[in-house]
């Protein structure tokens, strides 16, 4: 009963995630930080599936890497982005420009 509580928990969760990011357009910021909670959503799901299976938690471990890279390299660009623009509007800005 619990175990199937955390799974909808996980996938409401993600789902939320999914509408704050196609909702969010006005800001990069908004729009790196729901996908880092995509990706925290996603970790849980997979950290309770695999645990659930029995199986090797190494993969987890890659999958949390590879999203601590995404969330630095969305860093990167948004300081680039306000550094270039001086801030993270999306309206101020047009691709001509760059």
């Amino acid at each position: 009963m619990s175990l199937s509580v955390f799974y909808l928990s996980s996938l409401v969760s993600l789902i939320c995630g999914f509408m704050v990011f196609v909702s969010s357009r006005k800001h990069l910021l908004n729009t790196l930080l729901s996908l880092e909670y995509i990706m925290l959503s996603i970790f849980w799901l997979m950290s309770m599936s695999i645990d659930t299976l029995g199986g090797d938690k190494y993969f987890v471990l890659f999958f949390l890497t590879f999203a601590a890279c995404e969330g630095a390299l969305g860093l990167a660009l948004l300081v680039s982005l306000v550094r270039s623009h001086g801030n993270d509007n999306f309206d101020s800005f047009s691709s001509l420009q760059c």
